[in-house]
């Protein structure tokens, strides 16, 4: 978790990317992914091997929840990893205020340079909106091949995200703390959103 902590540094005068911009945007993306799912879809597999759509639509809802509970400084396990209370077709309307909760938790730019609380440990607020950027976004990816959504991806926001999970994250740790499978090679040309999934373990 150091270099996730060195690669995303509270912003300075010499560094103005805000990585709020990107967990926003994760956000917002994950929102009309999970909106788009249909009933007939619950029950279809993910290329998340744990997770069939219904269980990954609830584990979403959790995740946002979540982020706006770190923002606070508060303990991260006192949201379940999911939304079991939701009935199924629910994950839409339980995301807006979860939603709107992460955009009025991290609005202070103070957020940024916090020591905050996430389940892999204690760090900076800036690190920690990069580490939730990249979840969001490789579920997002995973729900998305699941029911047949094209999202638009934003090269650049995936291209940062990459940048930190390669260091953060390295090819020859995984299992065990690490709950993600092995890279899968990929070649170096391909889209940035194949590259990022094919890191954490997905077959694009």
């Amino acid at each position: 978790m150091t270099e996730i902590t060195q690669l995303t540094e509270t912003p300075s005068a010499t560094t103005t990317f805000d990585p709020r911009l990107d967990l926003a945007a994760a956000v917002e993306l994950a929102g009309r992914t999970l909106a788009a799912v249909r009933p007939d879809q619950y029950d279809a597999p993910t290329p998340c091997d744990e997770f069939d759509v219904r269980r990954l639509s609830s584990h979403l809802v959790a995740v946002v929840r979540r982020i706006a509970v770190i923002g606070r400084g508060e303990d991260p396990f006192s949201v379940p990893s999911f939304a079991d209370e939701l009935a199924d077709g629910a994950w839409a309307a339980a995301w807006e205020p979860g939603a709107r909760a992460v955009a009025e938790v991290w609005a202070d730019p103070a957020v940024l340079g916090r020591q905050l609380r996430l389940p892999m440990g204690v760090l900076p607020g800036a690190a920690a909106a990069a580490v939730y950027t990249h979840e969001l976004t490789v579920h997002t990816w995973d729900l998305a091949r699941a029911t047949g959504q094209h999202p638009e991806w934003d090269a650049a926001l995936i291209e940062r995200v990459i940048a930190v999970v390669r260091r953060a994250l390295p090819a020859e740790t995984r299992g065990g703390r690490i709950p993600f499978a092995e890279a899968v090679p990929v070649d170096a040309g391909a889209p940035a959103i194949d590259r990022l999934v094919a890191w954490a373990g997905r077959r694009p």
